[in-house]
Formats: structure tokens, sequence, C-alpha cells
């Protein structure tokens, strides 16, 4: 595996989607092209299959000090940014906590992207990981293949919104009560409980079940609530999720800026240095305290809203929408 080491034993992710603006393209003008490329740019980021593997015959590594490591498996412009940032943010927290009670911490790697994820999660350490630009979906993958004491040295800053952000938006988008449905595959069920706490309608797809027919189940509602399931939102149903939503006047709340591009309605979204303002926290708790939270979704995001789809669907944009987000605190002096 070619994964490259730079800066305090640094290293090299999937491509990530460029800065995302404030505004979409109106919908449905060329809806084809534009979700087969929002779809192609989500199958990067979220890489929706996650594959079993072995620890055994994988020597274990020695901890040489007190060192960080940032993982990744390519070299693009995208993954160079999220390197250099993540780096600037993370040496001086390790510089500050250089004590012999820092000196017996594990080794600590951020993995960026998929790929990245799977190649640590194949090494034998003792070392602390924190995965980054990785749907929940195939973090939980990946974990499920690990020892239980091996995968509670993980931890996660999920690559798409949190659902609780995302209904949030909707509340503020249509400012009434709406029937909000979500479609679950077998990958993101764990999400069930969550969602119908909040009044969601839950559908859960078999592998093999006809997307038409389940979106014809949910036809009565306002809103459908996207989320990254490979085995719901690919590209062969993108377009017929997008036409059906449509001719019933449900908006979708997509879970990434490419899939609002594409033609859903609105959606929140973490810029890199979102991302890695919350990894930063992470890490310090953890130098400070030697604990690691629990995955989560992302704490820190901004919103885009397709106007046109708005003005199509007879939904009001109130600036209270276009610029809900909830930014990195500044720095204090």
């Amino acid at each position: 595996m070619d994964s490259r080491f730079r800066g305090n034993d640094v290293a090299n992710a999937p491509s990530f989607p460029r800065k995302r603006e404030q505004s979409a393209r109106p919908f449905p003008p060329m809806l084809s092209h534009l979700a087969r490329s929002a779809i192609a740019v989500a199958a990067v980021l979220f890489a929706t299959s996650a594959h079993a593997f072995t620890t055994r015959d994988i020597k274990p590594e020695p901890v040489q000090g007190y060192r960080f490591q940032i993982v990744t498996t390519d070299d693009s412009a995208i993954t160079r940014r999220i390197v250099d940032d993540i780096t600037r943010r993370l040496v001086p927290v390790f510089a500050v906590f250089r004590t012999e009670l820092a000196q017996h911490r594990r080794m600590l790697y951020v993995t960026v992207g998929p790929a990245a994820l799977r190649e640590v999660a194949q090494r034998r350490c003792d070392c602390v990981v924190v995965s980054t630009f990785t749907s929940s979906q195939v973090v939980r993958s990946i974990l499920g293949t690990l020892p239980a004491a091996r995968a509670a040295m993980f931890t996660a800053v999920y690559a798409e919104p949190a659902p609780a952000d995302q209904l949030r938006l909707v509340a503020l988008l249509y400012r009434r009560a709406v029937r909000v449905a979500a479609i679950l595959g077998p990958d993101t069920a764990f999400l069930k409980p969550i969602l119908e706490n909040e009044h969601v309608n839950v559908l859960q797809a078999d592998p093999d079940e006809d997307i038409n027919r389940m979106l014809g189940q949910i036809a009565q509602t306002d809103v459908l609530l996207a989320l990254p399931d490979s085995a719901v939102y690919n590209t062969e149903n993108f377009r017929n999720i997008l036409l059906s939503t449509y001719r019933h006047k449900q908006g979708v709340i997509g879970f990434s800026a490419d899939m609002v591009k594409a033609g859903a309605l609105a959606t929140t979204y973490s810029e890199v240095e979102d991302i890695n303002a919350q990894v930063a926290e992470i890490v310090a708790s953890y130098v400070s305290g030697g604990e690691l939270p629990t995955p989560q979704f992302p704490r820190y995001f901004h919103t885009i809203v397709n106007e046109g789809v708005a003005r199509s669907l007879d939904v009001e944009v109130p600036d209270n929408v276009r610029n809900f987000a909830r930014p990195v605190p500044a720095r204090q002096p």
C-alpha cells in the first residue's frame, strides 16, 4: 500500500469536493448529467463499500516518542490542502504537551478518506485513530471487522451532515409541521431509532427492492431526508429519486452540496477547515486527558440551497435559512 507520511509523520486521501458556493443551479436543466456527476463525487467521498480484512501476520509497529501521523492515499491538491491545514492545527497541540506523561501516550493517526482508514485498521500498533472524510456507513463497516478492544481505539468525524442539523434545516425552511421520510439501507439502519425519535417516517430498503415502489410509499410526505447509503443513493437510482420527488412536490434534503447542485433542495455541509477544527479539538482532548470520544457527526457547518428548486416547490427561502450555520469559534488571542 502506497501511503505517504510527511511533517510530524504526516501522510495522504480521496478527493474532496471543491469549495462550495452559497447558491446552486436551478432544477431540472441538465438533470441527468448533473445527477451523474454529483453521485460520482459522492461515490469518491463516501466510498460506500468496505472490504473485510485480517490483522494476522502484520508486525506490530513500535511507538517512538510522542508523534502523530496523517495517513492518506493520494497527493491531489485537495489532499494537500487537508494535510497542510490539519498539520497546522495539530503541531501546536502536541508542542504544548511535551511532558513525561505525554511521551507515554499512544501514537495517534489521523486518516483521510476510506482507503487510509482501511489501511491503518490493518496495522497492529499501540495507537489511536481519528477517521476523517469518510461516511458513517463506511466507518461502522470497517470498525465492525475489528475486535471490540481494537475498535474502541478508533473515533471519527463523519463526512456527512448530522441528521439533527438537517432536520433543523427542514424546520427553518418550511416553518410549519411537515412530514419527513427517510429510506435506509442495511448499512444505515443504525440511524432508525434516532430518526424515529424525531418523528421521521423511516422505510427500510431491502437490497433488491425497487426504488420506485419505495418512493410511492412516501409520496404523501413533504420532505425526503437523504442519507449516504449506496443501497439507496447510487448512479442508477438518483435520477429517479429526483424526478419522483419533484413530481410530488417533495423537497430532498441532500447529504452533500453537490447533490443540491444536481437538484436536491438544500443541505448543511462542512468545509475542510470545519472538519479539521473538530479533529483538532478531539486530539487536544485526547492529548490532555488520554480518552477518545465516540465517533461523531460534523459540529461546524454551513448551508447551501438550490434556489431554483425552492421556487419550483413554492418554498420561500428566508435569510435565516441561507445563514443557517455553526461556524468554527474564533481563536482566542
